[in-house]
């Protein structure tokens, strides 16, 4: 993807979180673009630096964490170096964040309106303006009865109707890049559906880019263009859905496709990848994914692989390419992303 086509480009970004005796590497070394009008996922295991990298883009890593190297350019401009004036300009005015939980992102004190109001600071709206902007929010999310909800506070909504406060929220400003993080989490299967089917029609509807951070393979399979695998702080693989799918090649990938509950096998256990992520504030000096891959060897223990570009717009870090090549993904029919 050109500089031109990117609306959000992350270069070699690097977030550390400093303890008295160590530091973790929470996010090593990230890079990845997003177009306009285009869903990336950023997929992989909780620990691994998803929330970490999206909350970077936005500058709100908490402390003792902080952006320690690289570039966040957005649409040419770097937020790694703005001034927290610039930054606001574009901080929930043109780059909007749903947070994982509800609950803890909105103010339990505080009515839905209150805070949707709250979300047009930056905007010379009058308050009737902001008002009718509002329940115009809340009809196009799908809550019932706007003019009663809007009055409500967040205990006296339902989870799903929690999400989609939150997300008419993030929406008011009609941002141009909306940054999902995990969701649907803490939602039951059905509302989680219908979350993910109002977050692709929003997207259609404001014409708007879409990050969308999961551990749910099929949620990427459904949602997205693009995607971006990511282990112990580094992303291992990168390429569009499609080929994700039929051809994964990193052994992290294939081995998360492998724990996708299967319709096939009912009555079956899952498949599982054994072992556990490897302590961000003590990596080993090869590649991190060693001790759990079972083409791990020698080499894999002492050196980390380079990102590679295998085939044109598909990058792969890993040393034995060559065995990875007779993966074959759980997808047989092309997937269209953001579907």
């Amino acid at each position: 993807m050109s500089m031109e086509d990117a609306l959000l480009e992350v270069k070699d970004l690097r977030v550390e979180f400093q303890g008295k005796q160590e530091t973790v590497k929470a996010v090593d070394g990230v890079s990845f673009a997003i177009g306009k009008h285009e869903t990336l996922g950023i997929v992989g295991e909780s620990g691994c630096g998803k929330s970490q990298t999206c909350r970077a883009i936005l500058r709100l890593i908490k402390k003792p964490g902080k952006i320690v190297g690289g570039q966040i350019l957005y649409q040419g401009q770097d937020i790694v170096t703005m001034s927290e004036q610039q930054l606001r300009n574009i901080r929930g005015k043109e780059i909007s964040i749903i947070f994982q939980e509800p609950m803890t992102s909105l103010n339990p004190v505080i009515s839905i309106r209150k805070q949707m109001m709250e979300a047009f600071c930056h905007t010379t709206m009058s308050e009737e303006e902001k008002y009718r902007k509002s329940l115009e929010m809340l009809r196009l999310v799908g809550i019932p009865s706007p003019e009663e909800r809007i009055n409500g506070y967040v205990h006296q909504f339902s989870g799903g109707m929690r999400q989609r406060a939150m997300i008419a929220i993030a929406l008011c400003s009609h941002p141009k890049l909306l940054i999902a993080d995990e969701p649907t989490t803490a939602l039951d299967v059905t509302i989680q559906d219908q979350v993910m089917k109002l977050l692709n029609s929003l997207k259609r509807e404001l014409d708007m880019s879409v990050i969308l951070v999961t551990h749910d393979l099929a949620v990427v399979a459904q949602m997205c263009d693009n995607v971006a695998v990511m282990y112990a702080g580094i992303v291992v693989e990168k390429t569009d859905v499609v080929t994700l799918f039929a051809k994964p090649r990193h052994p992290y990938t294939y081995a998360l496709m492998g724990s996708i509950p299967d319709q096939s096998k009912v009555g079956s256990d899952l498949e599982v990848i054994q072992g556990n992520p490897p302590n961000l504030a003590n990596l080993p000096p090869g590649c991190p994914f060693a001790p759990r891959c079972g083409y791990a060897d020698g080499i894999c223990k002492k050196e980390r692989p380079e990102l590679k570009e295998i085939e044109k717009g598909h990058l792969v870090r890993c040393h034995h390419l060559e065995k990875t090549r007779l993966f074959s993904g759980i997808i047989n029919e092309p997937v269209k992303g953001g579907a």
